[in-house]
């Protein structure tokens, strides 16, 4: 293989940054003077050739002054949430967390999004039809006959929130105090509520001491160890 010849630099540096000829020096020396005098007194220019643009597309008039992310295109297919082996309908449930933490409750079924339908029922213990996540709750061996329940009409839809539009205040109701709308309940669900909650009394009242079992919160006392108990 041949040694490379060494660069040889037309203004060699005294010191770093500083060269040994002028800036003028350098100009005669590059035979820059020439090159001006040939194209009338200016250095030639080339103009870059323009891009051809896509038939049928227009360039935007507007640019976003910050980059705009893309979203990534997600490819994974979603799986069913898998139920615990010891949930089944019927099965009374002690929730661990939220407003009815602590309460029992009767698992009725699973819905598409994963989350449990479970009611108190309303009657016995203040819970009304919810939905809550397996991870917050505790399976007991203890069941009730659901055979006689009709819970084909509820899905996630059904415990979806209506969007409300927001009206704009006035001047003068910018001052005035509001009165605070209290939510009502609408009174289809209030029908619902007892569709589901008559045939389940009625299979509840019929094993003795169960109202009392699902009307009792369930809680830690002293002494008492978790990981021993049986449910």
């Amino acid at each position: 293989m041949a040694p490379k010849t060494p660069r040889v630099c037309r203004n060699p540096e005294l010191v770093r940054g500083i060269g040994k000829y002028s800036r003028s020096k350098m100009y005669h020396k590059k035979g820059l003077w020439a090159i001006k005098a040939k194209h009338g007194g200016q250095f030639p220019r080339h103009d870059p050739k323009p891009k051809p643009a896509a038939a049928g597309e227009k360039p935007p008039k507007f640019y976003p002054a910050d980059d705009v992310k893309k979203p990534l295109i997600n490819k994974r297919k979603p799986k069913p949430t898998k139920l615990r082996a010891s949930i089944t309908p019927g099965t009374v449930l002690i929730i661990l967390a939220g407003r009815f933490k602590g309460k029992r409750v009767v698992f009725l079924k699973q819905l598409p999004s994963g989350l449990l339908l479970i009611t108190g029922p309303f009657k016995v213990n203040g819970v009304p039809l919810r939905r809550v996540n397996q991870s917050y709750v505790i399976a007991t061996s203890t069941k009730v006959d659901i055979s006689g329940v009709n819970v084909e009409k509820f899905d996630d839809k059904y415990f979806g929130k209506k969007a409300e539009k927001k009206k704009k205040k006035g001047e003068g109701e910018f001052f005035e105090a509001e009165k605070e709308e209290k939510n009502v309940l609408p009174q289809e669900k209030k029908d619902d509520q007892k569709s589901v909650d008559t045939p389940l009394i009625t299979s509840i009242e019929g094993v003795p001491d169960l109202k009392t079992y699902l009307a009792a919160r369930f809680s830690l006392k002293a002494g008492m160890k978790p990981h021993e108990l049986v449910f």
